[in-house]
């Protein structure tokens, strides 16, 4: 007996030995393909792997484990953020993209759909027996365009989701969840990332006003509400965490409406406090949550508009003789600078979409669904051709995106954050 046992014994250990073995064995393998890829170095293949589109991207990462290691690491997901452009991002409703004749700009469903919806119900995780249906007439299809070249194109997510969009930045979004009153989601469209954000205030929609920014502490979504005493209260909620902070809001009659979405620049979102006649704008700097005054260098009209070029605020302002004249504020307690005055080719209702990233131009939209591209080094207002097919939505339904691969889990489980 005692030799059977030692016979046994012997036999475990040389099992356990020849298992750490081929542990060792296995580990040293993955780090080898982890340090290099076959014939190019690991940073030579970043540097191939960041030129290519994102839907080619979103592909790479399975080629092997060193590719998925490289397109995940945060260096990787910060510098395609870096290149990726501005575009706009939309909702089109189903029962309105049917009827488009453009067979390039339909929107068709699939099995390979992403449905907002759904993935809900998987998080909660509620029986496919118990989910309710969805009328496909009620669905969005979540899309993007781009306006490059003189030229328009749209873009496909392939997701669709039921609530609107609140709010954007570093390529995420946050949706209503029309499945329950008053909650948002947090996705990214391009990696299809979905989280659910905890209940905050609950006010109607014209009545409030959502801004998601990346900040030293993360990302913060910010909630302005008007409350029945006419008050605009203010919380914060840091992506991540379980419940929302409450912040003093600003001023009573500071902010008398919020018909346009904010603006974040020079450290700080911006509000339009009018429809019409806008002497100033209200301001909240993001790292201490303080809201103050500041004052416009000429009076705001219905279609002048506040953007972000190059990381400074711009003002963008009709004026006389249909001109119209660009002002620039590169620090929160500056003074506003006049930098431009388009004298070429303006119509005094042109709205201001927004600055490329890379490119010295500004593009406007006219009342109808026309668009205008200002060229600053050519000195060249040009209208971009596009059919009216593709654009069946007012302007005030786009909102500025970037696509890119950014993760907010990134920043919850304790990596360094990515500045954009």
């Amino acid at each position: 007996m005692a030799e059977k046992a030692s016979k046994a014994m012997s036999l475990l250990k040389l099992a356990e030995e020849r298992a750490s073995l081929k542990k060792k064995l296995e580990e040293g393998k993955q780090k080898q393909q982890l340090d290099s890829v076959p014939y190019l170095p690991k940073d030579c293949v970043s540097n191939i792997l960041i030129r290519l589109p994102l839907e080619s991207l979103q592909r790479s990462r399975f080629v092997c484990k060193p590719w998925y290691s490289i397109i995940n690491s945060r260096t990787f997901v910060h510098d395609n953020l870096q290149r990726a452009e501005k575009v706009l991002i939309f909702l089109s409703p189903f029962n309105l993209v049917s009827r488009w004749s453009d067979k390039d700009s339909v929107f068709r469903e699939n099995t390979n759909t992403f449905s907002v919806e759904a993935k809900i119900f998987d998080l909660k995780s509620v029986h496919v027996l118990h989910r309710p249906l969805i009328d496909s007439s009620s669905k969005y299809a979540i899309r993007y365009m781009m306006l490059a070249d003189g030229k328009i194109t749209i873009g496909e997510f392939n997701a669709t989701c039921l609530g609107k969009i609140r709010a954007t930045c570093d390529g995420l979004i946050v949706i209503d969840n029309k499945l329950k009153k008053g909650e948002l989601v947090i996705m990214n469209p391009v990696t299809r990332e979905l989280g659910l954000l905890p209940l905050g205030t609950i006010y109607p929609s014209h009545e409030e006003s959502f801004a998601l920014v990346n900040c030293t502490q993360g990302y913060k979504l910010i909630h302005l509400f008007r409350d029945e005493s006419q008050f605009i209260g203010c919380e914060v909620l840091r992506i991540g965490e379980r419940s929302w902070r409450v912040i003093d809001g600003p001023c009573f009659g500071l902010l008398k409406w919020f018909g346009y979405e904010p603006v974040f620049a020079i450290g700080a979102l911006h509000w339009v406090p009018e429809i019409d006649h806008s002497e100033y704008i209200v301001s909240m700097t993001i790292d201490d949550e303080k809201f103050y005054k500041t004052e416009l260098p000429k009076v705001g009209r219905f279609n002048d508009r506040i953007m972000e070029v190059s990381g400074c605020l711009c003002f963008v302002a009709h004026e006389e003789m249909n001109e119209i004249s660009i002002w620039l504020l590169e620090s929160l307690f500056g003074e506003w600078k006049k930098i431009y005055t388009i004298g070429v080719g303006c119509i005094r209702d042109l709205i201001p979409l927004y600055f490329p990233k890379f490119k010295w131009e500004i593009y406007f939209m006219d009342k109808d669904g026309s668009v205008f591209v200002f060229d600053f080094e050519k000195e060249q207002m040009r209208k971009v051709v596009i059919k009216k097919e593709i654009f069946p939505i007012h302007q005030s339904a786009y909102t500025i995106h970037v696509n890119s691969l950014v993760s907010w889990a990134i920043i919850e489980s304790g990596h360094d954050n990515i500045d954009s």
